[in-house]
C-alpha cells in the first residue's frame, strides 16, 4: 500500500515519475533484505513440511491441466491494473494523482481478503475458490462502465479476484500435485498463468480500440467459461 501512496505523494508536490520510483527504490531495496534474511533463517523451506503428502510421488496428472486450463482462463479475462488506470485517465474518471491512491486501495483489500480467504477455503475448500471467481469476474462493467464511486466497487471485486489469484490459486496446486512434484508444478502453473493473462491483455487491449463494452463482454464471458473447468477438478480432488 506504501508504495502508490508514495507515488500520489510525490505527484502531488509537483514531482514526476523519475522522482517517485526513485523513492520506490527504498522499499525495493528493504524487500530484498528481508528475502535474505529469510534465507539465511529457513535456507531448507522443505524442512518445514509438518507431514508427508498423501499422494505418492506421480507425474502432473489430468486435475492439475485441467485446472490450469480453468485457472488461465480467468487469467485471460483479467484486466491489467496499467489499462484499468489508463482508462481511467483517458475518460477523466480519476486524475493522475487519485490514480496511484486507488491502486493503494487495491493492494490494501488484497492485504485484507488474502488472510480471510485462507480461513475460508481452509474450512469450505475449493468451492471458495469458485465462489470468490464469479464475484471477482464481474469487476469490468463496474471498472469499465462505471463512474468514480462506482469504480472503487469495482477495484474491490477486481482486488478479491487479484488475492485469489495470489494465494487460493497456488495452495490448491498443494493439493493436487505431490510435494516430490511441488516447485515443478509451481513452475509451470506460473507459466501458464502468466501466459493465458499476456494472451488475454493483447486481446482486451485490442478490443479497448473497439469498444469498451466488448471488454466488458469478453471479461465476463471468459472466465464464466473456466468454472465447468473448475467444478470438475473440485470433484477429482475431493473423491
Amino acid at each position: 500500500m506504501l508504495g502508490p501512496l508514495i507515488v500520489s505523494a510525490v505527484l502531488y508536490v509537483k514531482g514526476g515519475y523519475q522522482e517517485s520510483f526513485a523513492f520506490l527504490l527504498i522499499p525495493a531495496c528493504l524487500s530484498l533484505g528481508v528475502l535474505l534474511i529469510a534465507f539465511k533463517l529457513y535456507p531448507h523451506p522443505h524442512h518445514l513440511e509438518t507431514k508427508p503428502s498423501k499422494l505418492g510421488p506421480q507425474d502432473f496428472t489430468l486435475p492439475f491441466w485441467v485446472y490450469l486450463i480453468g485457472a488461465g482462463l480467468i487469467a485471460a479475462g483479467y484486466a491489467d491494473f496499467s489499462l484499468i488506470a489508463y482508462h481511467f485517465e483517458k475518460k477523466v474518471i480519476l486524475s493522475p494523482v487519485w490514480i496511484p491512491i486507488v491502486y493503494a486501495f487495491a493492494m490494501g483489500v488484497v492485504t485484507i481478503s488474502a488472510p480471510l480467504l485462507g480461513y475460508l477455503y481452509d474450512k469450505k475448500g475449493f468451492n471458495v475458490l469458485i465462489g470468490v471467481s464469479l464475484l471477482s469476474g464481474l469487476f469490468s462493467p463496474f471498472v469499465f462502465l462505471g463512474n468514480f464511486y462506482l469504480v472503487f466497487i469495482g477495484i474491490s471485486l477486481w482486488s478479491i479476484g487479484i488475492s485469489a489469484h495470489e494465494s487460493l490459486m497456488r495452495a490448491i496446486i498443494a493439493n493436487i500435485i505431490s510435494s516430490t512434484k511441488r516447485a515443478s508444478a509451481y513452475g509451470i502453473f506460473n507459466a501458464g498463468f502468466g501466459a493465458f493473462w499476456f494472451l488475454g491483455s493483447i486481446i482486451i487491449g485490442l478490443l479497448y480500440d473497439l469498444s469498451v463494452i466488448a471488454i466488458v463482454v469478453f471479461s465476463i464471458s471468459v472466465q464464466l467459461l473456466a468454472i465447468p473447468f473448475l467444478f470438475w477438478v473440485k470433484e477429482k480432488v475431493e473423491e
